[in-house]
């Protein structure tokens, strides 16, 4: 009788870690699942990031050339009247 009710007692304990188990590593693969979206999020913030940082050079250089040819040359932009556009 003692050794049926410790039997019962096993299995109940059995049943329960293994279910705890199952629900660990269910929870585990939630949380890797999560972290390989956030990855994918941070890997496209990055692209963007350096997107942005070579826009702002460019637009830098462009800024840096404008006030070259201004200061140092004398250059001036020509009235609108003045501007001959091509047709390629």
């Amino acid at each position: 009788m003692v050794t049926a009710r410790l039997l019962i007692i096993a299995a109940v304990v059995l049943l329960l870690s293994s279910l705890a188990i199952v629900y660990s590593k269910y929870y585990s693969r939630l949380i890797f699942i999560n972290i390989q979206k956030q990855e994918k999020t941070l890997d496209q913030y990055e692209v963007e990031w350096g997107q942005m940082r070579l826009e702002l050079t460019m637009l830098e250089e462009q800024n840096r050339l404008e006030l070259v040819a201004k200061e140092e040359l004398k250059l001036v932009m020509p009235l609108r009247e003045k501007i001959i556009y091509i047709k390629p």
